[in-house]
């Protein structure tokens, strides 16, 4: 009888799920809403089954075979959420290990060998990998945490808006775009960051990099102050100078030219993605041949 494992990359933007087999070849893959247990248990847990759902049909392959999988989740949240226990039993798969996204990130960019990574994407969490140990600063969530993350730079943003709105800061044309989102009106501002969640406010972030690349002042101003707050994050969670580094997250290369010379030398491509980390490290601990050899 084939066995199946199931690798999950659940941010909080999207969740993709990858379906192989014990050599570790993908069979298929599928996609479906954000999975970060942070901020919506019961959301991440119905699109992880969705699109590991997703994966076998893309693969011409029943999805009851999910109830005999093992599974391995790098899920946003997973490091500070105390549901994630109670949301594993509610899983389909046979055996599954809830893990941290910057786990299998770690170990889809930089493979059997060591480094560094900077997930900049909705939320943010930098990690040094020696040997099997991964160590990580930040990932604390988007009300105290993720320097420099998408969410981060649209809550920024806004506030910097309301603050031109109210006279206290000068305004440019980035601002004046952000607001008239709102139809200008302050109060719509705010009853919008009452109630988004991290994925909505990340839709921002494009915005100030383009601004930024046009010169406009407050967009300039945010960038910088992010990207110091990237090189920090980097210096902690190094030990030394590393060898490899690799940006990842759909703001990972915006960064690039913004970071420090030490790090910028330090960049290169991933050798794999945060699906392909998870893949391997659900054959790797729950494969016989993978149990074997790890």
């Amino acid at each position: 009888m084939t066995e199946f494992f199931i690798g999950i990359d659940g941010g909080g933007t999207s969740c993709r799920a990858a379906l192989a087999t014990a050599d570790g070849a993908v069979m298929g893959e599928g996609t479906s809403g954000a999975a970060n247990i942070l901020t919506d248990v019961d959301g991440a847990t119905r699109h992880i089954v969705e699109a590991a759902g997703k994966a076998c049909r893309a693969a011409g392959i029943d999805p009851a075979i999910l109830s005999s999988a093992s599974a391995v989740l790098g899920l946003a949240g997973a490091n500070v959420a105390t549901t994630a226990a109670a949301m594993q039993r509610q899983l389909p798969f046979a055996r599954s290990a809830v893990e941290t996204d910057a786990l299998i990130a770690a170990h889809g960019a930089l493979g059997d060998g060591d480094g560094a990574i900077a997930i900049l994407g909705t939320g943010s969490v930098f990690a040094q990998k020696r040997g099997d140990i991964v160590r990580t600063v930040g990932g604390w969530g988007f009300v105290v945490g993720d320097q420099g993350a998408g969410a981060a730079l649209g809550r920024i943003l806004l506030r910097e808006a309301l603050l031109v709105h109210d006279g206290v800061r000068e305004g440019s044309p980035l601002t004046a775009r952000a607001m008239s989102d709102f139809d200008n009106d302050p109060r719509a501002v705010s009853a919008f960051a009452y109630e988004a969640v991290p994925g909505q406010f990340a839709r921002y972030a494009p915005l100030v990099f383009e601004y930024a690349g046009q010169e406009d002042t407050v967009a300039v101003r945010i960038l910088k102050c992010a990207a110091r707050q990237v090189d920090e994050s980097l210096d902690a969670v190094l030990d030394g100078p590393a060898d490899r580094l690799c940006l990842l997250g759909g703001l990972g290369r915006l960064y690039e030219p913004l970071l420090s010379a030490v790090h910028r030398k330090s960049v290169c491509p991933p050798a794999g993605d945060a699906l392909s980390g998870a893949t391997r490290l659900a054959v790797k601990r729950f494969s016989a041949d993978g149990a074997a050899h790890g």
